[in-house]
């Protein structure tokens, strides 16, 4: 299981979500067709440029609660002031990915930032 954890500024179009996504993907050879999923903050659950990215990739979109995003939250590898103050997690992007993924999961690397809009990838503990 590949998840794609997106974290994002108000009022962003879907195509940067779709550009970040891809643009955190590129780095490890994989494409969109390979994820499983979409993540982010249950906060974000208005953001409408998230769950039509979603749509547009075919792939469901997963809303994360507080308390899943922070039961990951050690396991992050950035740290953003605005973050732990929006949602009390340290990236919503990273922890949403890994929360989504499961006991197991681990980060590819650190989020991207792709203007106003952060991706990271998570794979589950059986994905090389």
């Amino acid at each position: 299981m590949i998840v794609a954890g997106i974290g994002c500024r108000r009022g962003v179009s879907s195509e940067q979500v779709l550009a970040a996504v891809e643009s955190a993907l590129e780095p490890y050879g994989l494409s969109p067709e390979l994820l499983s999923g979409l993540a982010t903050a249950k906060q974000k659950a208005g953001e409408k440029a998230i769950i039509e990215a979603g749509h547009a990739l075919r792939l469901p979109v997963f809303l994360v609660d507080g308390p899943a995003l922070q039961m990951v939250s050690l396991r992050s590898m950035t740290k953003s002031a605005a973050s732990m103050a929006a949602t009390g997690s340290p990236s919503v992007s990273e922890t949403a990915a890994l929360a989504a993924t499961g006991q197991r999961s681990r980060l590819l690397g650190p989020r991207t930032i792709h203007g106003p809009v952060t991706c990271a990838i998570a794979v589950d503990g059986d994905t090389p």
